[in-house]
């Protein structure tokens, strides 16, 4: 298999934060749960045509406890990840995705009692001090001011959940490709989530959805839903081929890119301090998933 994983892994990355710049510019005009519905639905028609191509596997038990289980859960972040987008900057909202890889050890321990290294304990202050850059505007009123600003930045809380929820999606994910296959699943995920999410969408929109504006909706919708279907195949041929933990801290770079995309698309401010901020993050979490 050699390093072919990284570019698949950095497809994902570059794919979900071109995502999230389309999906932020899509919501100045639209409802997050109708967009993030919408983007699923879109993504299918260049998903399913797929299943053509590949070896359609049987799934076992095994397959169904990790597929039902992780649904739930996707939904929740997707939620929650759309609306950290509408509720704030992306340059305060992605970077906290970073915090996946930390959630990738804790998880495992629970279940596996994996321990953290040294470098793994110095990788956590790392990440700690890049969460501190971030908001560092703040920190001139008080050391604590950076911690009062995450409270008060909804956003960046909604982004903390969804760091939680998929690093336990992620492993749910690796079982169920594990016993299956990438595409099967990319596919199989995308519609059961489509599935999931249409009835919470139309409920939330169901006094002001009219046929005009679910069409522009659905419009806008493609853009992203291209970037989605991208980013999903990439992210299960990435995890299927390495580790969950190396995969995710290569897609992190997302985070990165998603703090150029907003001082460049959406004039974001502090994009010295915020750039700065994900940067150190994200040495935190490779030290992390590399060298623990």
């Amino acid at each position: 298999m050699g390093s072919i994983w990284v570019f698949w892994a950095l497809m994902s990355a570059f794919t979900t934060a071109t995502n999230d710049a389309l999906t932020k510019h899509v919501l100045k005009k639209h409802d997050e749960y109708l967009i993030a519905w919408l983007r699923l639905s879109c993504a299918l028609p260049f998903l399913l045509p797929l299943l053509f191509f590949v070896p359609i596997p049987v799934p076992d038990q095994t397959f169904f406890l990790a597929y039902i289980a992780a649904i739930p859960l996707e939904v929740a972040a997707i939620v929650l990840y759309v609306k950290a987008l509408k509720l704030s900057p992306l340059g305060l909202t992605v970077p906290f995705l970073s915090l996946t890889p930390i959630f990738l050890i804790v998880v495992p321990y629970a279940i596996l009692k994996e321990t953290v290294s040294i470098t793994g304990t110095i990788g956590v202050v790392l990440i700690g001090g890049g969460s501190y850059i971030l908001n560092v505007k703040g920190a001139r009123k008080g050391i604590i001011e950076p911690l009062r600003m995450i409270v008060r930045e909804k956003g960046s809380l909604c982004m903390i959940a969804v760091a939680l929820i998929y690093s336990l999606t992620a492993t749910l994910g690796k079982v169920a490709i594990e016993h299956s296959s990438p595409i099967f699943f990319a596919v199989f995920y995308t519609t059961g989530l489509a599935l999931a999410l249409g009835p919470l969408a139309l409920y939330k929109n169901r006094g002001s959805l009219k046929k005009q504006s679910l069409r522009t909706a659905l419009k806008a919708a493609i853009l992203p839903g291209i970037c989605h279907s991208t980013a999903t195949i990439s992210h299960m041929i990435a995890i299927s081929l390495t580790q969950v933990a190396y995969m995710i801290s290569v897609k992190r770079l997302s985070l990165l890119i998603g703090v150029i995309y907003g001082y460049i698309f959406f004039n974001e401010s502090n994009f010295a301090d915020k750039f700065l901020g994900a940067f150190i993050m994200f040495t935190g979490f490779v030290l992390i998933v590399l060298f623990r």
